[in-house]
């Protein structure tokens, strides 16, 4: 027997507690019973086949993506949100054979497999190897067109093991979240998780402080959401306290603000732990429920990866908790590489065989990570210095006029880079000039002069993609 029964070791054992989607509740025997007949649809599909998953937060989705997996067939999941010309794309470049349950309302000519939660079937193993493609996942797209990252079972598998010892996560939880259904936090995740480990599952259909509180009454310890999430739960004192009694809070996909976490812990009385990861190497780098917390710092290595700093020349880069170098990880959770482009494959890796993630960062002595960015936005090289954009950002939201931020390098004909704010006011600025002096002086006070903007924006909101992640690209 193959490891689908290693990836979804509590689901295929019967073993598995109740998930509710969006209001939609499936015992374990239930779901198991759905997906197998999903399965069981696609069993005459080649085992090399690839079928499409509109990926609502719906019990359908759930059902459809298990479904796929039992049968050893790739998942491609398609966001919900997709225009025009990226559903075009997608489905021209992953080729699938089939949508499984609904497809959007655009026509693409693919056959259609149901995806029924209220259908049954017996479930039978077949047999994948760990090498075998789960998923191909897209990117933002942010450079060029989304591209698919190839994702294995047995990728997937170790990083839930390895997650699971970072958190100490078990059958004993209810995991809860409201994270969209198309990507490694919401999904891979935030529903494979359970069905691997036999914990519970809640998803809230939208990841509002109400619904977080009302999973929270009903028994849920474990929370998952991204920096928006948490802001909001922040300023929703009544909702936050529900959360007293849960056993862990995870915040990932950007940095959390530190007025958030103290807040968040101020409320609930949880430091939330923060971890790190991209869709080409699922997540490499976790706090763990045992380790120190601290704001903007998102954890140690997991279990079986390695992590390196490496300047513009390939040197390495002092841990030292201050010094910014270039991300390099390696282990068993790396995609192998991205689909039918072996160009953009081998740019992503270091002749040594270390993949480059593209963010840049800071190390401590003790193994703690710090994401400063990404190295095309968030590295500024101004007057001579490396400067991360995130400590910048993070120093900002500590003045109480700031609610939102995002600093970026502008090109400059003396410096390189100027550094330039982009700020979101809490209120109105009675006069804007004086305030933004006021902000100059308050980064050069509280880090050093040369870390100061050059130039503050005010703005009335910042713009963001799915995940809450600021579009940068638009700013610069």
């Amino acid at each position: 027997m193959g490891v689908v029964p290693g990836l979804l070791i509590a689901l295929a054992a019967g073993s598995g507690r109740p998930v509710t989607v969006d209001g939609s509740t499936l015992t374990g025997a239930e779901l198991l019973g759905a997906a197998a007949a999903v399965a069981h649809d696609l069993s005459a599909l080649p085992r090399s086949s690839r079928v499409a998953v509109h990926a609502t937060p719906t019990m359908e989705t759930v059902v459809a993506v298990v479904g796929a997996l039992l049968a050893g067939v790739t998942v491609v999941p398609v966001p919900p949100d997709s225009g025009a010309a990226e559903l075009r794309h997608l489905l021209g470049d992953s080729a699938p054979s089939c949508w499984v349950g609904a497809a959007p309302g655009a026509p693409s000519g693919l056959p259609r497999v149901p995806a029924d939660p209220a259908a049954r079937a017996s479930y039978s193993p077949v047999e994948i190897s760990p090498a075998d493609t789960a998923f191909v996942l897209y990117t933002s797209g942010t450079t060029g067109p989304p591209k698919g990252v190839v994702i294995t079972h047995g990728a997937v598998a170790h990083d839930l093991d390895a997650l699971a010892d970072a958190w100490g996560w078990t059958s004993a939880d209810v995991l809860a979240h409201g994270l969209p259904l198309f990507h490694v936090h919401g999904l891979v995740l935030g529903v494979l998780g359970p069905l691997r480990l036999g914990s519970g599952l809640v998803h809230t259909g939208r990841p509002t402080p109400e619904a977080y509180a009302d999973a929270a009454r009903a028994g849920a310890t474990m929370f998952f959401g991204v920096p928006t999430v948490w802001s909001r739960l922040a300023e929703s004192p009544a909702s936050a306290a529900a959360l007293r009694d849960a056993r862990l809070l995870v915040s990932g996909s950007a940095a959390l603000p530190v007025p958030v976490f103290r807040r968040i812990r101020e409320l609930t009385g949880h430091e939330v732990v923060e971890r790190y990861g991209m869709t080409e190497s699922l997540i490499t780098v976790a706090t763990r429920a045992d380790g120190r917390r601290e704001a903007g710092w998102v954890g140690v290595p997991v279990t079986g990866i390695e992590t390196r700093l490496r300047d513009d020349l390939g040197a390495p880069v002092p841990r030292d908790g201050e010094s910014v170098g270039q991300l390099e990880v390696r282990g068993p959770t790396l995609f192998t590489g991205y689909l039918d482009r072996p160009d953009a494959t081998a740019e992503a890796w270091t002749d040594d065989g270390w993949f480059r993630t593209g963010d840049v960062a800071c190390i401590a002595a003790d193994g703690r990570h710090r994401i400063v960015g990404r190295a095309s936005v968030d590295l500024i090289k101004s007057g001579g210095y490396r400067i991360g954009a995130g400590e910048i950002e993070s120093c900002l939201l500590g003045h109480p006029a700031v609610a939102e931020c995002a600093v970026v390098g502008v090109a400059d004909a003396d410096l390189g880079q100027r550094i330039v704010a982009h700020v979101v006011l809490r209120s109105p600025a009675t006069d804007e000039t004086a305030l933004a002096g006021e902000l100059t002086s308050y980064v050069g006070a509280e880090l050093s002069a040369h870390k100061r903007p050059r130039e503050v924006r005010f703005t009335d909101a910042l713009p963001r993609n799915e995940m809450g992640k600021v579009r940068k690209s638009q700013l610069a």
